[in-house]
């Protein structure tokens, strides 16, 4: 955490109540720190958590860290991520619960070579596909399922290569596709040297089988405790603020995440960038989960054929409980 954002959930403590008594909170992040995230280093910058009496880590992620199996062994109170992975985690028995969801739509693609022989749905039938793991390849694993295409490497399916955080099968003719995210990957191929007239774009949205993604993820038995539900009503108020600053402010925003960017690898017209398209996924929502949008995702997971990604639909796996509260 930066120093200045410590300095003013200091001076506020001080100010609000004459002692250091600001709550912790730790909140584990899906990646690494980009615009992806920018409501929450708006909310820590802005002095918007401090505003909620709230004392904010943010820990980011990374290609060797599961953010459920951080929250799981106590190392954050909160965790970002997306749907698929935290149903899946709750069927094997880690119990997270949904109280917030900031993204409204999904920015998940399959971005196509058109060389490559990939139009249409249809061509994927004898191609590899790049598909992100560890939790990830979950609403790709039921897409294909939908579309009766085995992933096992058949003439008759796709053979799925383990894609790394890069988009490099693509460009070296690895696979005839890659997954990537409207605001992040997509612009990778393009500043690599390939055109949108070069390629195909499969966007989950329009293929009828999104899933809900950058979901706000707390430990159900948590919940339970009066002060620890009253910790998350302001912790989700004060980023949902962040969020809707960060929409307005995009440029703003994302020069807000550069500062918080220890690793240095973040450039800024990437992130402005970022900024711009992230802002379309998270329009439209106050915080509340739409359960619309949660059966729409559940449906898809449960449309697995053989092997779905979970078995059964889920109870208890969100609550209205928090926003119903930081929105009144």
């Amino acid at each position: 955490m930066k120093l200045k954002s410590i300095l003013t959930a200091a001076a506020f403590s001080v100010a609000s109540s004459g002692a250091f008594a600001a709550d912790d909170v730790t909140l584990q992040l899906k990646w690494v720190t980009q615009a992806q995230f920018a409501g929450y280093y708006v909310a820590l910058e802005n002095g918007y958590y401090a505003e909620e009496d709230l004392n904010v880590t943010i820990k980011p992620g990374g290609p060797d860290i599961a953010p459920t199996q951080v929250i799981a062994g106590g190392g954050a109170d909160v965790t970002v991520e997306w749907m698929p992975a935290a149903l899946a985690a709750r069927e094997k028995g880690l119990p997270l619960v949904n109280i917030a969801q900031p993204f409204k739509s999904s920015g998940m693609m399959l971005t196509c070579r058109k060389d490559a022989g990939v139009a249409t749905t249809d061509d994927f039938a004898g191609k590899t596909l790049g598909v992100w793991f560890f939790g990830n390849e979950f609403p790709f694993l039921s897409w294909m399922s939908q579309l009766g295409l085995p992933t096992d490497g058949s003439d008759a399916g796709v053979e799925v290569l383990k894609q790394g955080f890069n988009v490099d099968p693509i460009l070296n003719g690895q696979a005839a596709c890659v997954s990537t995210m409207t605001y992040n990957e997509y612009w990778q191929v393009i500043d690599a040297g390939l055109s949108p007239d070069d390629l195909v774009l499969f966007k989950y949205e329009e293929q009828g089988v999104a899933t809900l993604e950058d979901g706000l993820y707390v430990l159900e038995e948590r919940l339970a405790d009066p002060a620890f539900e009253d910790k998350m009503v302001r912790f989700v108020r004060a980023s949902m603020k962040g969020w809707k600053w960060a929409e307005e402010n995009p440029e703003d925003a994302a020069m807000i995440v550069l500062d918080y960017d220890e690793t240095g690898a973040q450039t800024e017209a990437h992130q402005i960038r970022m900024m711009g398209e992230v802002a379309k996924l998270t329009a439209g929502s106050n915080g509340s989960l739409d359960p619309a949008d949660y059966e729409r995702t559940v449906a898809s997971l449960l449309a697995g054929g053989s092997d779905p990604v979970i078995t059964a639909a889920p109870e208890g796996a969100w609550t209205s409980a928090i926003t119903d509260k930081a929105l009144n």
